[in-house]
């Protein structure tokens, strides 16, 4: 049981610099014989509270982004909708897109090396960033892996230019797609509450101190853990049977 709060806490410490922490504590809380929905349900409890803290630490530092209603609202309910239909999606069928797209996000990364990091203007495209994080807080409800990273990288492309401040925009709404689909497992009774809710201590913690190292390393830091999620996804998703 120990591992499972070491865990929680690595996995709060991943979610706040990038996103990914459900690679670490899914497989361990499975590892403990807990059925895949409820591990995924389960999980959302502690990357909640996690990924809210690494949030408030960033709005205390960088400011509220502005329009953020609009984007909680839609993760709500998108995520919600998500975790309604993982269990009539299988994520077999998603597999080959994700890791395409995970691909993509990487090889343009590694052959845009200004991209995030130089604070450059772009051409503020907020429609297209509100549906595409709606798609995302959707796939995070069946999904989940990479959604922090995907959202960092929707609205430094079309919002901020900027990683570092697309960081805490996309805690925010990372926060709201394990709120809400948190909700919709909870409605189905597949949250393990107890053990949940003590994971979510470990989960604040490391959170907390990702988004320090997060504050310290800066947008070039952010860039090259984005890579790494990449491999490590990619790698995950092409050997996990």
């Amino acid at each position: 049981m120990t591992w499972l709060f070491i865990g929680a806490f690595v996995a709060g410490w991943i979610d706040a610099v990038i996103g990914g922490g459900g690679l670490v504590l899914v497989p361990l809380l499975m590892g403990y014989g807990i059925p895949p929905t409820m591990a995924l349900a389960t999980n959302k409890v502690a990357g909640f509270s996690g990924t809210v803290s690494a949030a408030i630490t960033l709005i205390r530092k960088f400011g509220l982004p502005k329009k953020t209603v609009q984007y909680i609202i839609i993760a709500l309910v998108c995520a919600g909708g998500g975790a309604l239909a993982a269990s009539v999606i299988s994520t077999q069928i998603m597999r080959p897109f994700i890791i395409g797209l995970l691909l993509a996000v990487g090889i343009f990364v590694a052959i845009r090396p200004e991209f995030g990091t130089t604070h450059s203007e772009v051409r503020k495209r907020p429609l297209l960033a509100l549906l595409l994080a709606g798609s995302i807080a959707f796939y995070d409800g069946i999904f989940g892996p990479g959604t922090g990273m995907f959202l960092i990288m929707v609205f430094t492309a079309f919002l901020t230019g900027d990683f570092l401040r697309s960081s805490v925009l996309a805690k925010l709404v990372n926060a709201c797609t394990n709120l809400g689909a948190l909700f919709a497992f909870a409605v189905e009774g597949q949250v393990l509450w107890k053990l949940g809710l003590g994971l979510a201590i470990a989960n604040i913690a490391g959170g907390l101190l990702g988004a320090k190292t997060l504050v310290a390393g800066g947008a070039k830091f952010i860039r090259v853990a984005l890579l790494a999620l990449v491999v490590i996804l990619v790698g995950k998703l092409l050997l996990t049977p």
